[in-house]
């Protein structure tokens, strides 16, 4: 036998000559030699052979395809065992997933919402064209109007409303919010107030008109809001940064939106010209109710200062309800009380979102107890004029708040109810 397994072994034989062949070599065919029982029979899968050549060969599998069968078989075996088994996910895992999903969801709807709401946005008012204006003061100063505006209302909303059918604009509450490095201080300002309108032009017929008395309200029905700003300005001496005006459909709308607003009464409430029916205690008005509340004065032991201070009261809680976080977290009232804002919301030019996000900040801060709620100081009421009773102001007293407010310094007057 030869010393290389893979050889046929040579035949003992001698040939005719006396010669020993080599090895045999058989052609065509391969033909494969019986085995002594001795001999273990070739294994059908893997190892060497020897090829018709002689040479050493690999045998890939067996003869037939049961054999072939069962290698792909245990090729997939060896390749299943190798594979990390399946791990379910720890509660903390899935719980910081979920909440990363939530994430997602609420910058995606909160981008929609904020290009939404920048888009309604009705910048109308252009103080960069207010005449005469005074110096920026330190601080931010804010001028909010609720006006009468009676867009949006059909005639049975006027009707349900008390609003009336008068034609142009005119102001039912007018408020200076400054907010600084003291706090946050909102001043009431009478419509009714009695003070000087600086020289303007008509809008509707070109006309010139000389500096003149008359009430501050008038200011807004013959010039509008640029002529209200000027007038606020020459009797303040405070710059205004930023202008907010909201008409009657937009207030009723953001109070029903938000599920009314509660408000304590002293005593029972009836004025047959603004509609308030309303008896004392505590109880939530909707937005008829509470429109009607805000507008009242000939209930008011102080007119029309009696009515600011109503007007302050119920604007800091509608703040502190909008922001509470059963009307914040509820897109079924945010988004409506929004829209119903936008509806009849008008700014001024430069007014962005993040700054009128902002004054409903500082409106939240003062109904919690963070600032100053303050009727302007006068000195009479009832005063007898050209144009009917008016307010008359206490000039050097409201003069010191003014300063102190446009130099941002602490307030000395004391907060009123």
């Amino acid at each position: 036998m030869s010393d290389r397994p893979d050889m046929w072994p040579d035949d003992s034989r001698q040939n005719g000559n006396g010669e020993t062949p080599g090895p045999r070599v058989i052609t065509g065919e391969v033909r494969h030699r019986s085995t002594s029982p001795l001999q273990a029979p070739a294994r059908p899968y893997g190892g060497h052979t020897a090829g018709p050549d002689g040479g050493d060969h690999l045998r890939h599998n067996g003869d037939d395809g049961d054999d072939d069968g069962r290698s792909r078989s245990r090729s997939r075996s060896r390749s299943r065992s190798t594979r990390l088994p399946w791990v379910r996910p720890s509660r903390r895992r899935r719980i910081a997933r979920l909440l990363a999903l939530l994430l997602c969801a609420l910058l995606l709807t909160g981008a929609g919402t904020y290009a939404w709401a920048d888009f309604r946005l009705d910048r109308a008012v252009d103080l960069a064209k207010v005449a005469d204006r005074p110096p920026r003061g330190k601080g931010t100063t804010y001028l909010i109007v609720g006006s009468d505006s009676r867009d949006g209302l059909s005639e049975e909303a006027r009707k349900d409303l008390h609003t009336g059918s008068a034609g142009g604009g005119r102001t039912d509450s007018m408020m200076l919010l400054h907010t600084g490095a003291h706090g946050t201080t909102m001043v009431s300002l009478p419509r009714d107030s009695w003070l000087t309108l600086p020289p303007y032009v008509d809008p509707d017929t070109g006309k010139h008109y000389r500096t003149s008395k008359n009430k501050l309200n008038a200011a807004y029905s013959l010039g509008g809001p640029r002529l209200l700003v000027r007038t606020v300005e020459l009797n303040t001496g405070m710059r205004i940064d930023h202008y907010a005006e909201i008409g009657f459909a937009g207030f009723v709308g953001v109070v029903d939106a938000v599920g009314g607003v509660e408000i304590c009464l002293d005593r029972d409430i009836k004025d047959t010209k603004s509609g308030a029916n309303l008896a004392k205690g505590c109880q939530n008005l909707n937005g008829t109710e509470a429109l009607a509340f805000v507008r009242q004065r000939h209930q008011e032991a102080r007119g029309d200062l009696g009515r600011s201070t109503n007007q302050r009261k119920f604007l800091s809680a509608l703040a502190r309800k909008a922001a509470s976080p059963g009307t914040a977290l509820d897109p079924l009232r945010t988004y409506p009380a929004l829209s119903a804002a936008l509806d009849t919301l008008v700014v001024d030019k430069d007014m962005e979102l993040p700054t009128l996000v902002s004054l409903f900040q500082a409106m939240r801060s003062v109904s919690g107890g963070d600032g100053k709620q303050l009727n302007v100081p006068v000195s009479g009421l009832g005063f007898s004029t050209s144009k009917g009773s008016a307010v008359r102001w206490d000039m050097a007293k409201a003069k010191k708040l003014f300063t102190e407010l446009r130099d941002d310094r602490p307030v000395s007057m004391e907060e009123q109810g």
